[in-house]
C-alpha cells in the first residue's frame, strides 16, 4: 500500500496516539491535532523517528476552528476521530444536565462538525472513522449519558456512509480499555478495577489501547466496510 497521510483528533495520547504508532510503524504521514499543545508536541517528538508528522492545536467543540482548518489542512486519506468528552454519570435524577449538554457538544457535535466541515478535504476512497462506545448498547443503570451520546454517533455512522459515500465512514467501539483517561485514580485500584473487569469478561483480559487502534487499521485497510460499529470490548456485550 502507497503511503497515506491521516489525521488523528485525539491522537497526543491513549487509542488515538496507538493508531498513530501503527502508522508510522508503516510509514505513513500523520497529522495529529488536540486541545492540548504540549502533549502533541510530546507525541510527535516520539513518532517523528519513523514517519513524518505534523500537529495542530483543534478543539472539535470549536466550529470555527474547524472551518479554518479545511482551509489550510489540504487532502488527506483518512480521518480518525478519538477526541471525547467527560460525560457525567449517575441516575438521570442527578445528573448536571449542563455537563452532559456540554459532552454532546463536544463528543456528538463535533463529531458531526468534523464530518461536515473536514469530509471535502478526503481523497476518493478515503476514510472516517469515529469512535463510540460498548455502552451505546450495554444497558447499564447510571450510564444514561454516555449510552445516549454514543448511541447518538452509531446510528450518525449509518446516515454518514449513505450520505457521504463513496468515502467510507465507520466507528470503533472499545469497551474498558487502560489509558490515560484513568490517569487520575491511585495505581492499586486501578489496577484491581481492571483485573475485575477483566475476569468478568470472556475474553478474560481487560483493553489496551494497541487492540483497539487495531480496529481503525482495519476499516481503514478494509474498502468493503463502511456504515460499521467494530465493536472491540473483550466480549462485553453478549455478558
Amino acid at each position: 500500500m502507497s503511503q497515506q497521510r491521516t489525521l488523528i483528533i485525539g491522537g497526543a495520547s491513549g487509542i488515538g496516539y496507538s493508531v498513530a504508532q501503527l502508522l508510522t510503524s508503516r510509514g505513513d504521514a500523520i497529522v495529529l491535532a488536540g486541545r492540548n499543545t504540549q502533549k502533541l508536541q510530546q507525541a510527535a517528538k516520539q513518532l517523528s523517528e519513523k514517519s513524518s508528522i505534523d500537529t495542530l492545536t483543534l478543539d472539535i467543540a470549536n466550529e470555527q476552528e474547524l472551518r479554518d482548518l479545511a482551509k489550510t489542512l489540504g487532502p488527506v486519506d483518512n480521518i480518525v476521530v478519538t477526541a471525547g468528552s467527560q460525560a457525567p454519570g449517575g441516575p438521570l435524577s442527578s445528573v448536571d444536565l449542563s455537563a452532559a449538554k456540554q459532552a454532546f457538544e463536544t463528543k456528538f457535535w463535533g463529531s458531526l462538525a468534523i464530518a461536515q466541515h473536514l469530509g471535502g478535504l478526503l481523497k476518493p476512497g478515503g476514510t472516517l472513522t469515529f469512535t463510540s462506545g460498548f455502552l451505546a448498547r450495554r444497558t447499564v443503570a447510571g450510564t444514561i449519558v454516555k449510552t445516549a451520546m454514543n448511541a447518538a454517533l452509531e446510528s450518525a455512522v449509518k446516515i454518514l456512509a449513505k450520505e457521504l459515500s463513496p468515502l467510507r465512514v465507520n466507528a470503533v467501539s472499545p469497551g474498558l480499555t487502560d489509558t490515560e483517561a484513568y490517569s487520575a485514580m491511585a495505581p492499586e485500584a486501578r489496577q484491581q478495577m481492571l483485573e475485575k473487569a477483566a475476569a468478568a469478561l470472556p475474553a478474560q483480559r481487560w483493553g489496551r489501547a494497541e487492540d483497539v487502534a487495531n480496529g481503525y487499521l482495519f476499516v481503514i485497510d478494509n474498502p468493503f466496510v463502511t456504515g460499521s460499529v467494530i465493536d472491540i470490548e473483550g466480549g462485553a456485550l453478549i455478558n
